[in-house]
């Protein structure tokens, strides 16, 4: 039977198979867990079933989440509150609690990383990585006042920086004030597999390795991996070989580029083509047209202008067709899982937000594979 892309209709039913899917269900048992003192509370799994409600309803604030499962019988059933609706403050002081045992939610997103590779074998084969702008709930004016010219000594938001931004359909590119998330993206599957989030102005390049790792650390093996232009560099491509993936990076125009350094060589035969690549002697094979120049093929070490899948071949360009998976993945976290607009300050509360929207988009995919 063939297997539909539309996603099933978002309601009290899917937040009651997403509560029963065994990673979520692992992480309200380990939070749970936590509590030893003081008064009882709500129960974990109702809290857990919140944050759910706000991703899935792509609802920016708790107050809106609260009114929805308010007047909503089913949501209350499904989550367990039944004529008992966590107030604002209980939902602040849950995500209070998750950021001071953020260990136990980084080990259920592990967990669900796991599980969707035993359900998609191709999850996480070929990775595309970039950065994508989350603008701050925070003005970040500089003066008090475009009349009196006074420096801010403080404020709303410390950790928020100025970044720059591409342009991107009807908006243009230039500065912004807040924060960027930057992910791995499965290019097969349109899924998250890692992700990290930094102040505005921190570069993309350093950011990758550990992206690398904590696929690694999840046994996920990548083979190739597909950047855009702001990413050729010489640093990073050493960082994949030694990783043992292909970087899929477009060149810029450096002077050894303009050159022609990066071309491949030519004889009185004509241009030569590329004859495969050998992974373990870290090189490619450049042959003569015509097999008659002596020697009639050269090895070529992998370098930033010598990479093991040439630029010009059709691979290379398919790989690198891929990497819209990840501007796709971007602007559905955004615009259907509630990502944007923030409506929280500092950069632990936004990484945070950033978790639980991520951790409510992946169980639900895990969901669908397994039904």
């Amino acid at each position: 039977m063939a297997k539909t892309t539309i996603h099933r209709n978002r309601g009290a039913e899917q937040i009651r198979c997403l509560l029963a899917q065994p990673e979520i269900a692992g992480l309200v048992a380990d939070i749970a867990v936590t509590r030893w003192t003081g008064r009882k509370g709500y129960p974990v799994q109702t809290m857990v079933g919140m944050v759910l409600v706000e991703s899935l309803y792509v609802l920016p604030t708790w107050t809106r989440a609260i009114a929805l499962v308010a007047e909503h019988d089913a949501l209350q059933a499904a989550v367990g509150c039944v004529g008992d609706v966590p107030s604002i403050d209980a939902c602040y002081r849950f995500t209070k609690k998750v950021r001071a045992h953020k260990a136990l939610l980084d080990a259920c997103i592990a967990a669900v990383i796991a599980s969707l590779k035993e359900q998609m074998p191709d999850y996480g084969e070929h990775v595309a990585i970039d950065g994508s702008d989350l603008p701050a709930y925070a003005n970040g004016q500089r003066y008090v006042s475009n009349k009196s010219k006074i420096e801010r000594k403080k404020f709303s938001d410390p950790d928020a920086s100025w970044g720059h931004r591409s342009a991107i359909s009807t908006r243009k590119g230039g500065g912004f004030y807040g924060y960027k998330v930057h992910a791995a993206v499965c290019t097969k599957t349109g899924l998250p597999i890692a992700w990290a989030t930094h102040t505005a102005k921190d570069a993309e390049v350093p950011v990758v390795p550990a992206l690398l790792d904590f696929i690694w650390a999840n046994g996920i093996a990548v083979s190739t991996l597909a950047m855009d232009r702001g990413y050729d560099a010489s640093d990073l491509y050493d960082e994949c070989e030694r990783r043992g993936l292909r970087p899929i990076v477009p060149l810029r125009e450096t002077p050894f580029a303009k050159q022609g350094k990066a071309a491949p060589p030519k004889c009185d035969h004509g241009t030569w083509i590329f004859a495969g690549s050998d992974a373990k002697r870290g090189a490619a094979k450049d042959r003569c047209p015509t097999g008659k120049c002596a020697p009639g093929s050269v090895w070529v070490k992998a370098d930033r202008l010598h990479t093991l899948i040439p630029r010009e071949t059709k691979r290379w360009k398919d790989l690198y067709y891929g990497r819209a998976a990840v501007e796709r993945e971007f602007g559905t976290l955004k615009h259907q899982w509630a990502l944007l607009p923030l409506r929280t300050r500092t950069l632990a509360r936004v990484g945070l937000h950033v978790d639980l929207t991520i951790l409510a988009r992946l169980p639900s995919a895990l969901a669908d594979s397994r039904a």
